[in-house]
């Protein structure tokens, strides 16, 4: 459930984490994605990764050949401090300086993030298809109650 939402300008960031290609057609994106966050997860990749300048967690979906509809790319992974030294089997990225809505979410996690994209998806608002991503914010008590936050890259 979307609480709350903000537009604010953002500056470019660099990121590190592994891929997956994949689109929302006949639910292959939760498969995808479930499994990239699998193999994060079970290999503790997160802890690999170099140069990283926050614990947060970073889902980012980019490289849209059209629109949601369409394939693109899923990376999880998080923010580090330049492109230079990305470890070997980790793909760096780089999130466009640029106006985003800031969506905060209330809910059970992960299902609260799950509504949120189809309200997102439902709504109409005008996207650049840059680089849209999912904040998860470290520290959490419980898995159900990790912080969320959606950035949305719009025109």
């Amino acid at each position: 459930m979307i609480v709350k939402t903000q537009t604010i300008e953002q500056p470019e960031f660099y990121l590190a984490g592994i891929t997956v290609r994949t689109t929302n057609q006949n639910g292959q994106s939760q498969k995808d994605i479930g499994e990239l966050w699998g193999r994060v997860m079970n290999g503790n990749l997160l802890s690999k990764i170099e140069g990283k300048i926050s614990t947060d967690t970073y889902c980012v979906y980019t490289d849209y050949e059209t629109d949601y509809t369409g394939a693109y790319t899923t990376l999880i992974g998080c923010k580090v401090n330049s492109l230079d030294n990305i470890s070997e089997g980790f793909r760096g990225l780089t999130i466009p300086a640029g106006k985003y809505k800031v969506y905060d979410l209330e809910g059970k996690f992960p299902e609260k993030v799950h509504k949120a994209w189809v309200e997102i998806w439902n709504s109409g608002i005008e996207r650049a298809y840059t680089a849209d991503y999912d904040l998860y914010v470290a520290g959490a008590k419980s898995f159900e109650e990790t912080e969320v936050k959606i950035y949305l890259a719009v025109k």
